[in-house]
């Protein structure tokens, strides 16, 4: 991955060896890496959060196409639904080839469902994998959220919390505790 003041490029040799990650996927994770680019330049963000941004973006799904074995293997969970795994796995496995940054590991582990303590790296991630424009849901509604994250990042970040808990809610999802005390810390 090249990561620049400008620019940011998710290059499938440099994902970690233990990603499994399928080409639809890697179009996903570049997206979101691109818009967390295009957002910490716009924010005149310093190297290292931007480098924190780009990092965060690149390994949140690094490991979505994993097996369910292998994702409770990885986790020892065998309650939770798997497709909350995935970003936990990640960080394990993270944090196993010596990643230290908490905002990061923070970012990828609960990219799925929020968390209310995160700093402006998981929100951001939070953010970008909902508004990343290949999403074929809203893409008005959401490409005009996107643009207005400069300016307005925790009014934005409390709308798509807000979107995400409206949907699950509408289509008989489960809420999971950590998404509840997101939503209940922005406001």
């Amino acid at each position: 991955m090249q990561c620049s003041s400008h620019t940011c490029v998710v290059d499938r040799s440099e994902l970690p060896g233990w990603a499994r990650v399928s080409e639809s996927r890697l179009a996903h994770i570049d997206r979101v890496t691109a818009l967390l680019q295009q957002w910490a330049t716009a924010m005149q963000l310093p190297d290292n959060e931007r480098l924190a941004w780009c990092d965060a973006g690149r390994w949140h799904d690094a490991l979505r196409d994993a097996s369910e074995a292998d994702l409770r293997a990885l986790t020892g969970d065998h309650r939770r639904p798997a497709k909350l795994l995935h970003g936990q796995a990640a960080a394990i496995s993270l944090i196993a080839d010596g990643e230290q940054r908490p905002e990061v590991l923070d970012a990828v582990r609960w990219h799925t469902t929020g968390n209310a303590e995160w700093q402006r790296t998981g929100r951001a991630l939070y953010m970008a994998d909902y508004l990343e424009p290949g999403r074929p849901f809203t893409r008005e509604e959401r490409g005009f959220f996107a643009r207005q994250v400069p300016s307005d990042f925790d009014g934005v970040f409390r709308e798509v919390v807000r979107h995400r808990l409206t949907w699950a809610v509408r289509e008989g999802q489960a809420l999971f505790d950590e998404t509840v005390e997101l939503w209940n810390a922005t406001r």
